[in-house]
């Protein structure tokens, strides 16, 4: 549970219905509400800055590519904190082809992995949303 009495708001875009119904249940009555959505396009269209406390972004969402939808966030709200879900344990080389600056500007404790048991969801949202964020460039890919 959260010690201030803030709830704490999160944006969760993942494509897998099972995957935000599972997450928003695990912090049900945890100090955080949780708003989900399934593609990447309507969270994007209706987006308000300085809304969100934290976002969550599943890394291989369907419609954008990779962090498309990472890009397009910060260009509306380049303060807010954004983390990825994400299956595999380390970054991916093709990440670092397309985007050479990202192990400078996305740290590897914004990187959530599936599957991932409720008490150490809770701890490692806490710890991100407590971390001092470098106010993130926006990521140009290189071509």
């Amino acid at each position: 549970m959260i010690s201030n009495n803030k709830v704490k708001k999160i944006l969760l875009v993942d494509d897998e219905l099972d995957i935000t119904f599972t997450i928003k249940n695990m912090l049900y009555n945890t100090g955080f509400q949780i708003f989900t959505f399934n593609d990447p396009i309507t969270p994007l269209k209706f987006y308000r800055r300085n809304f969100y406390d934290l976002i969550i972004i599943d890394i291989k969402i369907p419609n954008m590519d990779r962090f498309e939808l990472y890009i397009k966030i910060k260009e509306k709200d380049h303060t807010v904190k954004i983390c990825f879900l994400t299956a595999i344990a380390t970054f991916d080389e093709e990440f670092r082809k397309i985007w050479p600056e990202i192990d400078r500007i996305i740290a590897e404790e914004s990187f959530i992995q599936k599957p991932i048991t409720t008490e150490d969801l809770i701890k490692k949202l806490i710890e991100i949303m407590n971390t001092d964020m470098i106010t993130m460039p926006i990521l140009r890919r290189q071509e």
